[in-house]
């Protein structure tokens, strides 16, 4: 028989004594005390009653007290729902601020949530009533000592089951219809058996012009998101068939029910105006990860007002390029034609819905700049964006565009940079952004909410240095009401974007760290400050000559630029351009002719941004995108934000954006270097010029640059009636640099004649 026995463990008598003391110590104190509590009366302590109230009161009645300790981490999202909703509310009341505005906080309990929404507005000063309504005596209890004890005489509590509940404001046979602007249900939707009775009351009462419904609570759902879903973005919404499995069955256990029925009940009931997926990972991070959502959304009957846009979709189709306007707006100069099916008429490019009233789907925004997108497995293919700034130069496009506040622009998004320049220099009429990544469209967005709701300094923070140590706290109180669903998504998911360098983060970045590591490896990282710092052409001159060209142009670095998947994942190169650049020479030629031309002829340090972020990882307020100026941004500000209305983002292919315009629609399109992308003969090409030529007005321009001196498609825009015109091509390392990037081998116009 094999023996053996475990190692004893010899402490100190001493040591024995004082462990001794301090267990004794933990169980003794209250430290400990509220979380035992927590689990006695959730996991062992039988209920033993039937009908909800008591269930209720048996449940509660023995932890009320330690309620608010013991949830905190439990119940994740509520305080971002409250910032949230404080940021819309005062976004979509800001046209009536003298309005009355009554908030329903729907299973309050212990009235946290409304202790908690202090911080954000004031209950005195913002609320004319507010009402905690919970069937739960024991919880309200501790509302009715925490309301006295702070003194608000507004806030009243109300013992009342949330299918039936009545506000003492409103008088016997009257309807107290559209009486309420704000409701919330945190954690509480998912524990009410007629969740469907309860949301039909609160869409009832809830003011159809600028009511607000604010929800916080756990869920599960399916893998296969609806149309609906796509519409209002999902990102991370889909849980694996072993959380919904187990997390349904776990928290029925406390009639805490999952099921995905609520909360689709609540996205098909009212529109979306922001939606996020969470998982809480409080207790095992990274292994128990409980789904959690946060969900803001207004009644489908809401007035589309200036300040409110809703979009239709239904049956797989985009219902529309445009935002439909009121009644009693004018369309005039709208030169968008929508995608119409069954149920659907167009009056002058707008959409008029008449479908019954719950046959379509509402996708509410703050702002109309982006149009709305159904999520295609196309778009999930970019896991973020490629470009974290614009790496073409608007100034030279400036020169030849001839841009009039009468004209109507299409761009390739990109980082919208060049975009915010054209509306800052001209302001034309309207600037369509088309991109197929949504993820440069949600950066766009942050750019132009920003400009709408920042101020200068918060604003260059972001972009101009690139990181801002409470970009969280600007997401959700200020930046998200001027945000789609969609995008607030993203930079809620990536709210770390801001905390070093945001220039280092997206595909470009890798191209900025690879080239800080070259420099560090080489031992020129002073050099690169002081080419940065430089006063004059002449030291610049001497600085790169003797220090940095040979860093830069040696074989090791050649070698890299030259690899295909570096191309690609870091400079955003595809093959085609990557092939159109080597035949007509080397890597090391391009090098060469691209920066020894540039850094003789444009001062980094005060003309020159690109480069200097290249090298520094941020701009400086002496060299800088227009829009990151001061008087830039001040520009685009100016009579709230008006200039910022000529922005239309479309997440699309161009092609398919084109398709959607009216002919003539178009007077200026910059492709960049677009076309440089396709593959030689490809019939795409023949398709998208003529889609450019059928929606260029009559005497106008397109431009492209090239990777090539004189680019193969060029032939395609002569055959579809365009007159071409060499505006620029590069002529070696001795220049002229063709602009202040001179990083495209050519540049072109084609004009419809």
């Amino acid at each position: 028989m094999l023996a053996f026995s475990l190692p004893k463990l010899a402490l100190p008598t001493p040591t024995l004594l004082l462990l001794a003391c301090l267990a004794f110590y933990v169980l003794r104190s209250r430290l400990l005390r509220p979380y035992l509590k927590f689990i006695w009366h959730c996991f062992l302590r039988p209920i033993g009653a039937v009908d909800q109230k008591s269930r209720l009161d048996n449940f509660y009645q023995g932890q009320a007290d330690v309620y608010d300790t013991t949830r905190n981490g439990l119940l994740r999202g509520r305080n971002t729902m409250l910032a949230l909703s404080a940021a819309h509310l005062k976004s979509i009341r800001s046209a009536e601020p003298g309005k009355r505005l009554v908030w329903i906080d729907m299973g309050g309990g212990t009235g946290h949530n409304i202790e908690l929404m202090n911080e954000h507005m004031p209950i005195l000063e913002s609320f004319d009533a507010v009402y905690l309504i919970d069937l739960c005596e024991p919880l309200l209890d501790i509302a009715r000592k925490r309301f006295a004890k702070k003194g608000w005489s507004n806030v009243h509590v109300l013992c009342q089951d949330a299918g039936e509940f009545m506000l003492p404001e409103w008088t016997k046979g009257k309807d107290p219809k559209g009486s309420v602007g704000f409701v919330t249900l945190s954690y509480s939707l998912s524990m009410i058996p007629s969740f469907y009775t309860v949301l039909d009351r609160v869409e009832h009462v809830l003011c159809p012009k600028d009511g607000l419904l604010s929800v916080v609570d756990f869920y599960t759902a399916g893998k296969q998101p609806s149309l609906h879903e796509k519409a209002i973005g999902g990102v991370s919404k889909e849980c694996g068939w072993l959380s919904r499995w187990f997390w349904q069955i776990w928290f029925d256990f406390d009639h805490v029910s999952l099921s995905p029925a609520r909360r689709s009940y609540l996205e098909y009931k009212f529109g979306t105006i922001k939606s996020f997926n969470g998982r809480n990972g409080f207790i095992l991070p990274f292994i128990v990860r409980i789904p959690y959502y946060i969900w803001l959304g207004r009644p489908r009957s809401c007035d589309v007002s200036r300040a409110s846009h809703a979009f239709e979709v239904e049956g797989g189709n985009m219902i529309g390029n445009c935002s439909p306007a009121p009644a009693n707006a004018t369309t005039e100069g709208e030169d968008l034609v929508p995608a119409l099916h069954p149920g659907q008429r167009s009056d002058r490019g707008v959409v008029i819905d008449i479908t019954p009233p719950f046959s379509s789907f509402h996708y509410h925004l703050n702002q109309s700049w982006r149009l709305p997108y159904y999520e295609q497995p196309v778009h999930k293919e970019f896991r973020t964006f490629i470009y974290s700034f614009t790496w073409e130069d608007p100034s030279e496009d400036m020169k030849h565009l001839q841009l009039t506040s009468k004209d109507s622009m299409f761009v390739i998004t990109s980082a919208g940079d060049n975009a915010l320049h054209y509306a800052v220099a001209a302001n034309p009429q309207r600037i369509h952004c088309v991109d197929m990544n949504p993820c440069q469209g949600h950066l766009l967005e942050l750019k132009l909410a920003g400009i709408h709701c920042l101020d200068y300094d918060d604003f260059f923070a972001l972009f101009g240095k690139g990181k801002h140590s409470n970009f969280r706290g600007l997401l959700d109180s200020k930046l998200a009401p001027h945000l789609s669903s969609s995008a607030y998504q993203f930079w809620r998911i990536n709210s770390q974007s801001f905390s070093s360098s945001f220039y280092l983060r997206g595909y470009s970045g890798w191209a900025l760290r690879m080239a800080g590591l070259i420099f560090r490896i080489a031992g020129a990282s002073g050099d690169i400050k002081a080419l940065c710092d430089s006063e004059t052409i002449e030291q610049q001159v001497e600085i790169w000559t003797k220090k940095l060209r040979p860093v830069l142009l040696n074989p090791l670095v050649v070698a890299l630029l030259k690899n295909p998947v570096f191309c690609w994942n870091a400079l955003g190169v595809p093959l085609n351009q990557r092939k159109m650049l080597l035949d007509e020479g080397n890597i090391y030629e391009f090098i060469r002719d691209t920066l020894d031309p540039l850094v003789s002829t444009y001062l980094l340090k005060k003309s020159n941004y690109f480069y200097l972020l290249t090298l520094l990882g941020h701009y400086t307020p002496e060299s800088c995108p227009e829009y990151l100026t001061r008087a830039g941004f001040n520009a685009l500000k100016a009579n709230h934000g008006q200039r910022l209305d000529t922005f239309r983002i479309h997440t699309d292919s161009i092609a398919n954006v084109l398709r959607g315009l009216s002919d003539g629609a178009l007077t200026r399109a910059l492709i960049m270097d677009h076309l440089d992308w396709f593959t030689p003969g490809s019939s795409d090409i023949d398709e998208e010029v003529a889609e450019l030529h059928r929606t260029i007005a009559p005497g106008g321009f397109v431009f492209w640059r090239s990777a090539a001196k004189k680019p193969w498609y060029n032939a395609n825009f002569e055959s579809q009636g365009f007159q071409v015109t060499a505006l620029a091509v590069r002529k070696g390392e001795k220049g002229p640099a063709l602009d202040r990037v001179n990083m495209y081998a050519s540049f072109w116009r084609a004009v419809k004649i």
